[in-house]
C-alpha cells in the first residue's frame, strides 16, 4: 500500500525551540510524520513521539588546573520509557544542542523498539571539546555531569553508555560517581565498562560488527558481491573501523575512508589492519603512508558499491546525495543522511540502511552487558557474538517485510516497526493518573 500523500505537519513546538531553527529534532519529527499514516489505530498517540518525557538541563562547573573554574553544558533527555528504562549514550562535543540530544534520545526510542530490546530511548551530552581538557579535568568534568545527572539516571531508570568523544573510561568514573553517591555499587548504571568492571565482552565491536551483519543481509537482497565489492567509509573509529575489517574480511576493497584528520583514497583497496595500527597510535588516518591523499569534499565521488558513513549527523545532504555512486548505503552513524538526501537516494535506486536498524548492534550488545550485570553471570564472547548475528539478522528481515508490503523505504520501514511497538505499549499502559 501507498500512503497518501498530505501537506507537511505544522507541529506544535515547545517554547524552548525555534520553529526557523529546528536543527536535528526537526529530522526527527518529519521521519516520524512519514510513518503516521501507516500507524492506523495507533496514529492517536502519535504526539507522545514528538514530546520528549523528560528534559534535563545542568551547569557543570569543574576547578581547570591553573586554578580557574569552568562551566560547561550539559544535557540528559528521556524521550520514551513506555518499554523500559530510558538508554541511550552521552557525548562530548564542542557542538552538542538540546535539539541534536533531543534526536538522538528520539532515535534511540525507535532504534530499541526496532531491534526489541526492553528499553526506552534517552541521550547525553556535554557541549564541551575534550582535547581542549587534562586527564584531570576531563574525570572532573564526567564525575560533576555525572553527579548532576544522578537524580533521572539509573539502573532501572536511564542507563548512559559511550557515544562520541567518551569511552570504557568515562563510563568507569560515571559507575564510580553513581556508586559513591549511592552508597554501594550499581554496575548497571552505564554499559560499554571495562570488563573488569562488569562490562561485556564484544561491546566494543558491537555496533560496527552490527552494521557488517545487516549490510551483508541487504546486499543478498539486491544482488551485491561482497567479495570484491568496493566499500568507502566515513570515520574510522569504534563503528567505522570495525565494519571496515569485517567487510575486508569478507573479501570487499576498503578502497577510501575519511575521518577529521582527511581523507585517503586507494584503488586497490587499502590495508585495513595496517590502517587501524595508524589510526590507533596517531588518531587519524591523516598521515598513513600506504594511500593517497584527496580532498575532503572528493570523498562522495569516490567510485564505490557500498558506502558507510559512521562518524556525525547530516553528512550527507541534497547538496551531495547526487554525486554517491554507492548501490548501498549503511548509516553506522546517528542521522548522517538528511530527509531531502534520503529522497534523492530513493530516487536513484540507491538503498538506505538507516541507522535505526544498522547501527543497533551497540546497544543490543549494551542490553546484553546490562542482563549480565544483574544476574552477575557473564558470556564469553562467541556466545554474544552469536546471539547479536541472530538478533540483527531476525530485526532486518522483520523491516524488510514491512518495507515490501507496503513499499517504503527501509527508515519508514523501521519506523514503522519501531513506532508500533512503541504507541502498543503506550496505548496498553494508558495514561496515569
Amino acid at each position: 500500500m501507498t500512503a497518501p500523500t498530505k501537506a507537511p505537519t505544522a507541529h506544535s513546538l515547545p517554547s524552548y525551540l525555534q520553529a526557523d531553527h529546528l536543527g536535528p529534532w526537526g529530522i526527527f519529527l518529519q521521519q516520524v510524520d512519514r510513518v503516521e499514516p501507516y500507524l492506523g489505530n495507533l496514529a492517536r498517540w502519535v504526539e507522545t513521539l514528538k514530546r520528549p518525557k523528560r528534559i534535563l538541563v545542568v551547569d557543570v562547573p569543574i576547578h581547570l588546573d591553573d586554578g580557574s573554574v569552568a562551566h560547561f553544558e550539559g544535557y540528559r533527555v528521556q524521550h520514551n520509557t513506555s518499554r523500559g528504562p530510558g538508554k541511550g549514550g552521552v557525548r562530548f562535543h564542542q557542538d552538542v544542542t538540546l535539539s541534536e540530544v533531543m534526536a538522538l534520545s528520539a532515535w534511540m526510542s525507535i532504534k530499541n523498539a526496532a531491534v526489541n530490546v526492553p528499553y526506552g530511548g534517552a541521550k547525553g551530552g556535554i557541549r564541551v571539546d575534550p582535547k581542549t581538557l587534562s586527564r584531570g579535568e576531563l574525570e572532573r568534568m564526567t564525575r560533576r555531569y555525572t553527579s548532576e545527572i544522578g537524580i533521572i539516571i539509573g539502573p532501572n531508570k536511564d542507563i548512559p553508555a559511550p557515544d562520541v568523544n567518551t569511552n570504557e573510561q568515562i563510563m568507569a568514573w560515571m559507575m564510580d560517581t553513581y556508586s559513591m553517591n549511592q552508597g554501594s555499587t550499581a554496575t548497571g548504571v552505564v554499559t560499554g565498562k571495562p570488563v573488569d568492571l562488569g562490562g561485556s565482552l564484544g561491546r566494543r565491536e558491537a555496533t560496527g560488527r552490527g552494521v557488517f551483519t545487516v549490510g551483508v543481509e541487504a546486499a543478498q537482497h539486491i544482488g551485491l558481491q561482497i567479495a570484491g565489492a568496493r566499500v568507502a567509509v566515513q570515520g574510522f573509529g569504534n563503528v567505522g573501523g570495525v565494519a571496515g575489517k569485517l567487510f575486508a574480511e569478507a573479501g570487499a576493497k576498503v578502497v577510501a575512508v575519511q575521518d577529521h584528520g582527511g581523507t585517503i583514497f586507494k584503488e586497490a583497496g587499502l590495508d585495513v589492519p595496517a590502517l587501524l595500527k595508524h589510526v590507533a597510535e596517531t588518531g587519524s588516518v591523516g598521515g598513513f603512508a600506504g594511500a593517497e591523499v584527496i580532498a575532503n569534499d572528493a570523498f562522495w565521488d569516490v567510485p564505490c558499491d557500498i558506502l558507510i558513513p559512521a562518524a556525525l549527523e547530516q553528512q550527507i545532504t541534497a547538496a551531495n546525495a547526487g554525486r554517491i555512486t554507492a548501490r548501498l548505503v549503511i548509516e553506522g552513524a546517528n542521522g548522517p543522511t538528511t530527509p531531502q538526501a534520503d529522497d534523492i537516494l530513493h530516487e536513484r535506486n540507491i538503498l538506505v540502511l538507516p541507522d535505526v536498524i544498522a547501527n543497533a548492534g551497540g546497544v543490543t550488545v549494551s542490553y546484553f552487558e546490562w542482563v549480565q550485570d544483574f544476574s552477575s553471570f557473564f558470556w564469553d564472547e562467541d556466545e554474544i557474538n552469536r546471539r547479536l548475528v541472530r538478533i540483527m539478522k531476525e530485526a532486518f528481515a522483520a523491516v524488510w517485510h514491512v518495507a515490501q508490503e507496503n513499499k517504503v523505504s527501509l527508515r519508514t520501514a523501521t519506523f514503522i516497526v519501531a513506532c508500533k511497538r512503541i504507541l502498543h505499549t503506550r496505548e496498553l499502559r494508558g495514561l496515569y493518573p
